[in-house]
This record gives C-alpha cells, sequence and structure tokens, in this order.
C-alpha cells in the first residue's frame, strides 16, 4: 500500500530575513537549511521545530516585487503549544495576534506577509 507522510509546507514571502526573523520570535522555529541557485532567482529557508521533519518553506522570488494576494487567507498552518497564556502574551506583545476565539480556546497571529497562523493549545 502506499503512503504519504508530510514533509514542507511553503509560503511566498517579499523579505526572507524579516520572515525568518519573526517566526524564530514568534514561534521558536529555526533554520534547517537554506537553498538559493547561482543566479540569485530564489531563495528558499526551511524552518523547523527541531520535534520532526515537517518544515516551513519560505520562499522569496527575486523577481516579484508586489505583495502576495493572499485571497481570504482560509488556508493557514496550526501549532500547538504547551503554554498558551504564555504564547499569548507574548504574541500581544509582539502585536502580531489578529484574531481570537476564547470560547475555542485558540487564536491567531499575522506574519509580516499577512500569512494567519493559528495558536491552539496542547488538548488531553
Amino acid at each position: 500500500m502506499m503512503t504519504f507522510a508530510f514533509n514542507h509546507f511553503n509560503v511566498n514571502v517579499a523579505d526572507l530575513q524579516r520572515s525568518v526573523a519573526f517566526y524564530q520570535e514568534a514561534l521558536g522555529l529555526t533554520v534547517a537549511r537554506v537553498r538559493e541557485p547561482e543566479d540569485g532567482a530564489f531563495k528558499l529557508a526551511f524552518l523547523t521545530d527541531g520535534r520532526g521533519a515537517f518544515t516551513l518553506e519560505l520562499t522569496w522570488l527575486r523577481d516579484h516585487a508586489d505583495s502576495y494576494e493572499l485571497g481570504e487567507n482560509e488556508s493557514h498552518l496550526c501549532l500547538v503549544t504547551d503554554d498558551y497564556g504564555a504564547a499569548r502574551a507574548k504574541h500581544h506583545a509582539m502585536g502580531c495576534v489578529c484574531f481570537e476565539n476564547e470560547a475555542m480556546g485558540l487564536y491567531f497571529i499575522e506574519d509580516p506577509d499577512g500569512y494567519w497562523i493559528e495558536i491552539v493549545p496542547v488538548r488531553g
């Protein structure tokens, strides 16, 4: 039987350094590897949580000068945290919380390019 496993999720970014810094500060992700062709047409940074093989791929394209059209931004990445209160306080202090649903026990942060990331607590 054929099987599949998650490998990475990609988002395009306008400023790779700014985005890497955001994901490092907001979520504690680290750069696992970087790929850039000799002609400099693009640069990829693969970020990891250090726990599994899944990575977040940030793609910068040299020839894409405009902001990215995110549509209704209904697709999103979700991360779980073992300290929801501290995470929420940190993200509020950073000014990146863009939506909260206290009844459902979740909130979203927005990265520098407008992508939303859902944050949820560990649930038993």
